[in-house]
């Protein structure tokens, strides 16, 4: 097990590496070969030659793209200097460099943000997750019956409504008409109240979208799972209806579940763009658009790298938990 782990972290590390060259290649290599230079992008329309070349030297831009992406991945981890027009400005690990608009460290409006989309993510993680699985179970244990379509049908709904109107209808009844919940985001730190309201109508509402899928697979993974020859031959032993869906049924059904929700959970933490959009919730995914409508090469950058390290470390995660719920896996 131990052996396996360590394989596993060499691969997320070289996958991170590769990620963040292929990254870096995309977003400052490609501009120069298509004539859009990140140089005169960072000085603005109003610029002259002698400035463009200036902050070409000093973010380093006219180095190899390997000597870049060393300087940028070392930056991470050490920190880096910039230096140019007599002044050297230094820029603490983790440094990502600096906004091509605001001129301000990425790092710190990464910290800013970062707190916003995880609260975001984990609440609605939780709902969709107790919400879609015992939704799939009841499904499935109700095969046929008013439960049983009454449930797809509303996973159905959850899953084809797009995300923005399902917000905008909540905010409409909730926030505008009842009056019941909170306008704005609030961080715990201040008050708890204030952040439990603030997130509860985004919790629900990214909630409603997830939990139709869980749900949807649940029913689809328990209703094969109740058919294999174990769950028979269990039931015929005379074991009790909850140790036979809770011991062995469900161990069997969590699997694809764990999977999906690694990779959802890893992409989400990258940013929940439509749903902070629609919520004006400043997190990564406020970020991302802010930075995609701006050009802001340096924030789409770290975002992007931060969504790709979540869903690497997330997998990471769901790798070793196998291991816990699939005995299959433990003995392999």
């Amino acid at each position: 097990m131990l052996a396996y782990i360590v394989r596993r972290l060499f691969a997320v590390v070289v996958m991170l590496m590769v990620v963040t060259l292929v990254t870096l290649s995309i977003f400052f290599l490609i501009p120069k070969m298509t004539g859009s230079d990140p140089a005169a992008m960072f000085v603005g329309k109003q610029a002259d030659p002698a400035s463009i070349e200036g902050i070409r030297q000093k973010l380093g831009l006219d180095e190899p793209i390997l000597v870049q992406f060393w300087h940028f991945v070392s930056g991470i981890f050490v920190g880096r200097d910039y230096t140019g027009g007599g002044s050297t400005i230094h820029c603490a690990a983790p440094c990502f460099g600096y906004s091509f608009r605001t001129e301000q460290d990425v790092s710190v409006m990464l910290v800013d943000a970062f707190p916003v989309t995880l609260s975001m993510v984990i609440g609605a993680a939780i709902l969709w997750l107790l919400m879609g699985v015992s939704t799939g179970v009841v499904s499935a244990l109700k095969r046929g019956t008013i439960v049983d379509r009454v449930a797809m049908i509303t996973a159905l709904a959850g899953v084809s409504l797009p995300i923005f109107f399902t917000a905008m209808l909540a905010m409409l009844i909730f926030r505008t008409q009842l009056g019941w919940l909170n306008a704005s985001y609030v961080p715990i730190s201040e008050s708890f109240g204030g952040w439990f309201g603030g997130l509860l109508l985004p919790w629900i509402t990214l909630a409603f979208l997830y939990a139709a899928m869980y749900a949807r697979l649940t029913r689809a993974t328990m209703l094969e799972v109740l058919g294999e020859d174990y769950i028979r031959t269990a039931r015929a032993k005379g074991l009790p209806e909850p140790v036979v869906l809770g011991k062995h049924a469900m161990r069997s059904t969590m699997t694809p579940i764990l999977t999906i929700f690694g990779m959802d959970l890893g992409a989400l933490v990258g940013g929940a763009i439509l749903t902070e959009t629609a919520f004006n919730l400043q997190g990564l995914g406020w970020m991302a658009i802010k930075g995609v409508s701006e050009r802001d090469l340096p924030l789409i950058m770290a975002v992007t790298l931060i969504t790709a390290a979540c869903v690497v470390l997330a997998n990471l995660v769901v790798d070793l938990l196998y291991a816990v719920i699939d005995p299959r896996v433990r003995l392999a």
